[in-house]
């Protein structure tokens, strides 16, 4: 189900006692004396997903299926690739998606690397899986100009997800992203370490969020400002196909983590799974990975990411993460081409090399003494 944010709804419960006498004729206590059951702890989920990188024949799979389900000549569906992981994103109170690519207007044109560009119904098949949102800003996205910025959001406004890292006017790059999660105000910020050569408009420098401590920080207090209790950054960093963070990337998590206004980073641009760590009291997912993609030569790794679980728990006053998970995920080449959840998958030796793989890299920094878990491990 399509949701914006949604979030369980606790309800505190005050047991009375009885008004008549006890059996040994002492009166009954009063009502202002009768016990009271706790409220469980206030708490929302968060799950976030790799890079969302469609090529070419994601495109010509999803115009296979629509036609294959009735559609037009200029139809297409991305729902069946991502089907495996409804569950998964559906379940979450605030589900990110992290698109990669840009989006066209109806009719294209279409195409992939090195400057992307698909069919906007892939925003509504994103919603229809269930994500809330997306950040958008990673290093193609100025590949189709500042046109294919604009039809970007605007499918994504049209699809009902919400979106922060690119902007189409200087008034809405100013205003913060801040979630409803059921009551819970979270914000969230997006920037990449560049645009693949591309210069941001000399005119519109707030047209996409370039990777810079200070800016990182002076957007999460913003969001702060504007209400907002925690904060999630979607950083596009690191070196690609490289599972290990950059001494860069760890550094940089340390200083947003320790004093930037900011609760929990999420890593993306690597194309393989790179580790999640805690930080004092707060976690990292370096990156997750390929959420979909189909490189013109796979590299097995390419194929592997990882979705993270993280939920949050209100504690003297303050939000924290109080439980850790990371979920395993495969882009399997079929045909026909699925994104798999590992954890809820029957194995085969394809799937169970992608699962030991996955558990190797993420707690390769120490993730599992400090609560990081998956399910069924």
């Amino acid at each position: 189900m399509t949701r914006r944010a949604v979030c369980a709804v606790l309800a505190v419960a005050l047991v009375t006692s009885a008004c008549s006498a006890d059996p040994t004729g002492q009166p009954a206590p009063s009502s202002s004396s009768a016990p009271t059951t706790s409220a469980e702890p206030e708490s929302f989920s968060v799950v976030a997903t790799g890079d969302v990188l469609i090529h070419p024949p994601l495109t010509d799979q999803a115009a296979q299926e629509a036609q294959a389900a009735g559609g037009g000549a200029d139809d297409f569906d991305y729902g069946p690739l991502f089907e495996g992981v409804r569950p998964l994103v559906s379940g979450a109170d605030l589900a990110l998606c992290h698109l990669e690519v840009p989006l066209s207007p109806d009719g294209g044109p279409y195409s992939g690397y090195p400057m992307f560009s698909s069919p906007p119904e892939l925003a509504s098949d994103l919603a229809d899986v269930g994500y809330d949102g997306c950040s958008t800003a990673s290093n193609h996205t100025l590949d189709q100009g500042e046109e294919g910025v604009a039809h970007t959001l605007d499918a994504l406004d049209d699809a009902g997800l919400e979106h922060t890292g690119s902007a189409r006017t200087e008034e809405e790059a100013a205003t913060p992203q801040v979630y409803d999660v059921g009551g819970v105000k979270v914000g969230h910020v997006s920037f990449t370490f560049g645009f693949n050569g591309f210069e941001l408009p000399s005119d519109k420098p707030w047209m996409s969020n370039p990777l810079d401590a200070d800016a990182v920080v002076e957007a999460a207090h913003a969001a702060r400002e504007a209400g907002a209790e925690v904060v999630l950054a979607s950083l596009h960093w690191g070196e690609e196909y490289v599972h290990d963070p950059t001494q860069e990337q760890q550094d940089l998590a340390t200083q947003l983590l320790g004093d930037g206004g900011v609760d929990l980073i999420l890593g993306h641009h690597a194309h393989v799974v790179q580790p999640i760590e805690r930080i004092g009291d707060k976690w990292v997912a370096y990156g997750h990975g390929n959420s979909v993609a189909r490189h013109e030569e796979p590299k097995g790794v390419s194929e592997e990411g990882i979705a993270s679980r993280f939920e949050f728990t209100r504690e003297g006053g303050r939000w924290r993460v109080n439980s850790a998970e990371y979920v395993p995920t495969l882009v399997e080449l079929g045909p026909p081409i699925r994104l798999t959840d590992l954890t809820d998958a029957e194995p085969d030796d394809r799937r169970t090399e992608a699962l030991e793989r996955t558990d190797e890299i993420v707690l390769s920094r120490g993730g599992a003494e400090d609560g990081l878990s998956r399910p069924g491990n």
